[in-house]
């Protein structure tokens, strides 16, 4: 078994494991001479270098940035650093200097061309005096519940809200699915399921059976419940549907939350959103004359219908100190020789969780997540713009922020963007890549979503390499980074990770080092990047297969589409009919 080369701090030595890396690509799998071609004629083109990237990397990791937090002085650091390096490389400001029919009268307009779209962002700080009850029943908090409100106000509050089972709290017209249908939710509590009714069962016949779909997510829990008129909605926490336990919900709604705010201030959000634990349930069921565990049952076959649980009503309430603050998306443009009012788009989240209040060392870095992606976004950056063959379509970079505090830079983006959706090709989202050495395969989180599978196939080919579904699709982690915003409004996104094959120790070893992540470094100062250790060969053929995936995007006419079946493909065939 071959000792795994290091990156080391040589340029030399950067060249010797890039040769080394190809001989070990290579010899997975027969070369052939058009194959062998292919790659000659890629590695010709200006591709992502790996001495590039290790700067970045190593720069946006180091505790100058003091954890590239939003609203600090972290923040002001990385936009200054990431605009300097957009600038250098000849990219233009990707926010127009005047609004376009597609930006007139949105919120936050640049009055001049520039590398920065301003991000309003909210802050709630709940009081620790909520309430909540149903029934008879007193819910702790956050022992059995958890709550909390989008509405920018200081008080939020329900009166004897009537409480309503909604099952999974789902409308899918291209399932044949509505668990509202014939309901009237308006001014009631609903109580809803976690993850979407294919779960449960497992059959691939019932949604995407045990892969998680649009539907299954919290956050399409809270905004269908809404659009529906609930006063209130609760999700049932349960750990495997959810793939986290109960910690994290409590973790995760105590302390100050960001989000963003629409014109109405919110007002259309429920007035109150929160989580009970599946034990609470249990008992708010057990009150209602029910079963918690024959009615979940129920709510996962079809002709399921919602009800009231019993002549239950539930009161809430919560205070908070709102606080308004500004932060950046960072954004440039490579533009199009032939097309240039089309737009693939580049994406990674610069911001990371600041410092801690106590310990020796402090700093979040945020090596792998995600000084790893922005890294890669400049290299990428450079690779293209070097390369003296302007693409035929435009290139945005795209920088965006507070992806940690529930992706809202890119929906901010999505919702705002410089460019029409509807020419917007598609999205390659950079988040998280993983150290270690070069791999046989590539994970595709989301894998079959949309054509992008194909142009991914393509330039994996010219590496000998193969895709992977994700191991494990029913933890929805399509719908956990920035790629989900542009999903949401129809924009094909893709979004990779190193695959688990390492060529020179095995897919065990591989297995270990994601492991090996999760518990030592992920959302914990251990995130560090040590130079001449980790190791940078397996992301940079990743960054070199996203390189070739948005050149053959930025150069073709077609626009790829979803699946069919895909929940995101109906909006965006009627995006690309109003084009």
């Amino acid at each position: 078994m071959a000792q795994r080369l290091r990156v080391m701090n040589c340029p030399l030595r950067f060249a010797a494991i890039l040769g080394a890396a190809s001989l070990l690509v290579a010899a997975s799998v027969p070369a052939t001479p058009a194959t062998m071609a292919e790659e000659a004629i890629a590695a010709a083109e200006g591709r992502v270098q790996l001495g590039t990237y290790q700067r970045h990397l190593e720069r946006l990791a180091s505790d100058e940035f003091a954890g590239r937090k939003p609203a600090t002085a972290g923040e002001s650091r990385t936009v200054t650093y990431l605009i300097d390096e957009f600038r250098r490389l000849g990219l233009a400001p990707g926010v127009p200097a005047v609004a376009g029919p597609m930006a007139a009268g949105k919120p936050m307009a640049s009055a001049e061309a520039s590398y920065e779209q301003r991000v309003p962002i909210i802050e709630h700080t709940f009081a620790s005096d909520s309430t909540l009850r149903v029934g008879n029943r007193v819910l702790r908090l956050p022992a059995d519940a958890v709550i909390g409100t989008r509405r920018v106000v200081g008080e939020s509050s329900v009166r004897d809200a009537a409480v309503v089972f909604a099952g999974y709290g789902v409308v899918a017209p291209e399932y044949g699915w509505n668990d509202y249908a014939g309901l009237d939710v308006r001014g009631k509590t609903v109580i809803v399921l976690i993850n979407d009714p294919g779960f449960a069962s497992g059959d691939p016949s019932l949604f995407r059976g045990r892969t998680m779909t649009y539907y299954g997510r919290w956050t399409y829990k809270f905004e269908e419940a809404a659009r529906q008129g609930a006063a209130a909605v609760l999700i049932v926490h349960e750990t495997e549907p959810a793939a986290y336990p109960w910690e994290v919900v409590q973790n995760s709604w105590t302390g100050p939350q960001l989000g963003l705010e629409t014109a109405d201030g919110n007002a259309g959000r429920a007035a109150i959103e929160g989580w009970i634990t599946r034990d609470s349930a249990e008992a708010l069921f057990r009150d209602a004359g029910s079963e918690f565990a024959m009615a979940k049952a129920a709510a996962g076959r079809s002709g399921f219908r919602a009800h009231p649980l019993g002549n239950l009503a539930a009161s809430a309430t919560v205070r908070s100190a709102v606080r308004r603050s500004q932060s950046s998306n960072v954004l440039a443009l490579l533009r199009g020789t032939e097309r240039p009012d089309e737009v693939v788009i580049y994406c990674a989240h610069w911001d990371h969780l600041g410092t801690a209040l106590s310990g020796t060392d402090r700093v979040f870095n945020g090596a792998v997540d995600n000084a790893t992606g922005v890294a890669g976004l400049l290299s990428i950056a450079e690779a293209l713009s070097s390369s003296g063959r302007p693409p035929r379509r435009s290139i945005l970079f795209l920088a965006v922020t507070a992806e940690e505090a529930g992706l809202l830079g890119s929906e901010y983006y999505a919702t705002h963007p410089v460019v029409p959706l509807a020419r917007t090709v598609a999205v390659l989202n950079m988040d998280a890549i993983a150290f270690g050495g070069p791999t046989r395969d590539v994970t595709v989180v989301g894998s079959g979503n949309s054509e992008l599978d194909r142009y991914l196939q393509r330039a994996a080919a010219r590496q000998q390499r193969v895709l992977r579904p994700e191991p494990t699709p029913e933890k929805g982690f399509f719908f956990r980074s920035d790629n989900f915003s542009f999903a949401k409004v129809g924009v094909p996104a893709l979004y990779i990770k190193l695959g688990v094959e390492d060529l020179e120790l095995g897919a065990a070893a591989g297995q270990a080092r994601d492991d090996d992540f999760y518990a030592t470094r992920y959302h914990k100062v251990g995130d560090q990047y040590r130079p001449g250790i980790d190791d940078l060969r397996g992301g940079l053929l990743d960054l070199r297969l996203l390189h070739d995936v948005g050149q053959q995007l930025a150069s073709e006419r077609g626009f790829p589409a979803w699946a069919r079946g895909s929940e995101f493909r109906a909006i965006r065939e009627r995006s690309l009919r109003a084009r």
